[in-house]
């Protein structure tokens, strides 16, 4: 039987490695009694869904003899080697905007033909569904975890419309990654205001308030046999959702949920990795795996303030870090050391007034999040249908970029 062509005429299907050049990275503890420069490197965090942050940049010391092998050339797609499920295949163009930049070895550099693929058509169609799948069908995986390696991004069966539809499409698209990039910058504006009022309001009062145990204030919770209720996710930077609400291929359980953990609005939800971003607060009614501990408040107290103050910094440093046992890779959290220190517990109408300042901020985020979302439903919407060809661009547009 003949394998169906799921493409329009008109367009070609090969491996990327026939179409492009794919550079590895730079391992940051390389060592070499050489002589080194110093030069700065993207890391995985500079490579967002569709742009880069450069708000940040690391450097790293190179024989001057290799800088030329991780180099980054203008044109280059930066892809990250893995992440969570939702991250995998995203990219975004290099164009040169530091002199001299290398790129570490969890990036890799895709240099396109440029006769044959654009570098803004590769992006687009490698942070697609149609790239996501590709990449998810392929990678090493781990709870909420996955990764490629170069040989599985070698073999990625590229569609190749010719060149000037590659660019009507990219050009079409542009405009939902501006969009995008634009309200995820206002939202880090917002962010960095809202730090800045937490410093104010809660970590410069921390040391004048009563503080007293967890244990004084909440009650640990383990109500388990709720097959009924939703599956909840525990996010660092969504909180706890209903794991619909996840992009992206979700592990599911692979048996019964009985010894899942009922979690309902207003709890807090702890996990042994909650030193890297705070304790997370739940909007929903619904069920937790059981490696999460269940907070409930057992007193009355402004749930808005403990939301803020827990993902706070000097929460995180200064109390949370208490409770933080092992090293390195071990690094956990003991529930009984938490529940054993003591945290600030100001007045509750002092709680009340210091929420309400905050969760003007914290709306206008959400506002923006809920934006950006949008924009990135419209945006995989599109992708779909215009990197795999179910929708064309008109003939009339497409001339338009025809070389005369």
């Amino acid at each position: 039987m003949s394998r169906v062509k799921q493409f329009p005429d008109g367009w070609k299907r090969k491996r990327l490695e026939k179409v492009a050049v794919i550079q590895t990275g730079i391992a940051k503890n390389q060592n070499s009694k050489q002589e080194t420069i110093k030069l700065p490197y993207l890391r995985v965090a500079n490579v967002q869904d569709g742009y880069l942050d450069l708000s940040e940049i690391k450097t790293i010391n190179i024989h001057k003899d290799k800088v030329n092998r991780y180099r980054l050339e203008n044109g280059d797609v930066l892809l990250t080697e893995g992440g969570d499920f939702d991250k995998l295949g995203r990219g975004a163009v290099w164009e040169g905007q530091i002199p001299n930049c290398l790129h570490q070895n969890h990036v890799f550099a895709v240099r396109p033909n440029n006769h044959e693929l654009l570098p803004s058509f590769l992006s687009a169609q490698t942070g697609s569904s149609y790239g996501k799948r590709y990449f998810l069908s392929c990678s090493k995986q781990s709870t909420n975890l996955a990764s490629i390696n170069s040989s599985q991004l070698k073999a990625f069966p590229v569609l190749l419309p010719p060149l000037p539809e590659q660019e009507a499409i990219a050009d079409l698209l542009s405009t939902w990654y501006e969009a995008i990039e634009k309200t995820e910058r206002l939202i880090q504006v917002k962010e960095t205001s809202l730090k800045g009022q937490i410093q104010k309001l809660i970590s410069q009062q921390c040391g004048s308030w009563p503080h007293v145990k967890p244990k004084k204030i909440f009650d640990t919770i383990t109500e388990k046999n709720f097959p009924d209720e939703k599956l909840l996710s525990v996010t660092q930077d969504r909180g706890v959702i209903p794991r619909s609400m996840l992009e992206g291929r979700v592990m599911s359980p692979s048996g019964t949920t009985a010894s899942y953990k009922l979690i309902k609005r207003g709890d807090f939800a702890i996990s042994l990795r909650s030193f890297q971003g705070g304790i997370e607060y739940s909007n929903y009614q619904g069920i937790i795996s059981p490696a999460y501990t269940v907070l409930r408040p057992k007193t009355e107290l402004n749930s808005d303030f403990y939301r803020l103050f827990f993902k706070s910094y000097i929460f995180i440093e200064k109390y949370l870090n208490l409770a933080v046992i092992g090293i390195r890779d071990g690094k956990q959290i003991s529930i009984p050391d938490f529940l054993s220190i003591k945290i600030p517990v100001p007045s509750l109408e002092e709680q009340k007034e210091i929420a309400e300042t905050l969760s003007v901020c914290q709306q206008e985020i959400d506002l923006l999040k809920q934006l950006a979302e949008k924009y990135k439903t419209q945006k995989r919407g599109l992708m779909h249908k215009m990197l795999t060809g179910e929708w064309r661009v008109k003939p009339e547009i497409v001339n338009q970029y025809v070389a005369e």
